[in-house]
């Protein structure tokens, strides 16, 4: 799945951007606006774009004289296709939350980073997970690297994507900070929280406790 665009997926067209764009906005958009949110094509390309979906109803086209505002025709038999296929990450954030909600061992945490997080890569782009487990659990549990296996392979059957998931403790955490690795930073700038305690929160506790030491 090209994690920024995932309705792409489905309609690999320019008419595949431009519907994502118009499903994201409540608001009237200029064919130049759309281009822009879509990032690809031509303004000429995603305006015989918005012509064609307008043809079939399910772009409204406001003209205000000086310019023509798009919108998404919410009331069309397709448009809850359109919304659900423009909201693939949502869902799938959804999906991996529920699975990992259901472990019989729950992690400290769970985030997505990465390009999934960010909103770019492409059909190559791994789909990125940390996982922090509780200190009295030993890294090569049994239990435990099922459930890590079955949900890296949750991510490929829900997505197409690799999965990578980057696995520490709570120590190894604090190790990071100690050591100021630069991955923190990809931890946490965008991240996405599955479940568990806050990445955020973590890290504060951590640096509190490597001032008393």
């Amino acid at each position: 799945m090209d994690l920024r665009t995932p309705i792409s997926t489905v309609v690999p067209s320019l008419d595949g951007p431009v519907l994502q764009v118009l499903a994201r906005s409540d608001e009237g958009l200029s064919g130049r606006q759309i281009h822009k949110l879509a990032g690809t094509g031509s303004v000429a390309g995603v305006r015989l774009v918005l012509q064609r979906l307008a043809a079939t109803g399910l772009v409204h086209v406001d003209d205000l004289g000086n310019s023509l505002l798009y919108r998404l025709n919410r009331r069309h038999l397709v448009a809850p296709a359109v919304e659900f296929l423009a909201d693939l990450r949502s869902t799938l954030v959804s999906r991996l939350a529920d699975e990992i909600s259901a472990w019989r061992i729950p992690p400290v945490h769970a985030s997505l980073y990465g390009a999934i997080a960010r909103g770019d890569g492409d059909l190559d782009s791994d789909v990125d997970l940390l996982l922090i487990r509780p200190d009295h659990l030993d890294a090569g549990d049994v239990l435990w690297e099922e459930q890590a296996g079955r949900l890296m392979q949750t991510v490929v059957d829900l997505t197409g994507n690799p999965a990578h998931v980057f696995e520490l403790s709570r120590t190894e955490l604090s190790d990071h900070l100690t050591t100021e690795e630069p991955i923190l930073n990809d931890w946490m700038r965008p991240s996405i929280q599955l479940t568990g305690r806050p990445l955020a929160s973590l890290l504060e506790e951590g640096t509190t406790q490597l001032a008393l030491r």
